[in-house]
């Protein structure tokens, strides 16, 4: 039998309890990875080599007690995915203040303190890869998404500057844009919006998880380590 993907490693997913974040927690095991799943509730994934923290990454705090937990427990993070985020979509004049900042300080800061203390643990080790999950928004600019779209835009460019950044100790940097998918966030949204949007894209359909799994995979590999500062969109988006 072949070794699975990722056995040894140990990945770190934030939005780990459902939606995008609980299938790639899912998919980690299954390759063989230890997943060190972090989210603001309960853990929903038992598994010998699943590890849940609880925390708020939005609070830069809770973020360096985070990893400072795992130092002391000898947690090293080998593959980090920032897949937490929320989304109010709601027009400028009506948005409030608290929401446009709940996304900069979830969709944006929390990605960089996330990177940048993952970074700190991947610089010993010589190896590191650092995944981060935008949204196919930045390039279609939906009317009610401006922050969102604006914070995911702002991700490209920090991973795109972090990748340059982490290179001289082995640790890429790439994002990931993912179109529509079923899952809590796009359960919010209006449906026939979503689908009117879904119907313009050069390939006209709802993404699968196994269409994110297989760029995570590419990014994550061992054979990817010349690859970095890219963003690869979902279904002909650019």
């Amino acid at each position: 039998m072949s070794a699975r993907k990722y056995e040894g490693r140990t990945v770190l997913v934030t939005g780990s309890s459902r939606g995008v974040g609980a299938l790639l927690t899912r998919h980690f095991l299954d390759e063989g990875a230890k997943v060190v799943g972090v989210s603001r509730g309960a853990a929903t994934c038992e598994h010998e080599r699943y590890l849940h923290r609880q925390a708020d990454i939005a609070d830069p705090d809770a973020v360096q007690q985070l990893f400072a937990a795992l130092r002391r427990s000898g947690t090293a993070i080998d593959i980090a995915i920032n897949n937490a985020a929320v989304l109010t979509s709601q027009y400028a004049l009506v948005m409030p203040a608290s929401a446009a900042r709940s996304m900069v300080e979830l969709n944006l800061l929390a990605p960089f303190m996330v990177a940048r203390e993952a970074a700190k643990m991947m610089r010993k080790s010589k190896w590191g890869r650092i995944i981060n999950i935008s949204s196919m928004a930045v390039a279609l600019e939906p009317e009610g998404d401006s922050v969102y779209a604006a914070c995911k835009a702002g991700l490209t460019t920090l991973s795109n500057v972090l990748a340059r950044e982490f290179a001289p100790f082995n640790v890429t940097c790439n994002t990931l844009g993912i179109t529509a998918i079923e899952s809590d966030m796009l359960r919010q949204l209006p449906r026939d919006k979503i689908d009117a949007v879904v119907a313009r894209l050069p390939l006209p359909r709802y993404a699968s998880f196994e269409d994110i799994a297989n760029v995570i995979d590419f990014f994550a590999s061992e054979r990817s380590g010349y690859v970095t500062a890219q963003t690869l969109y979902l279904g002909g988006v650019h």
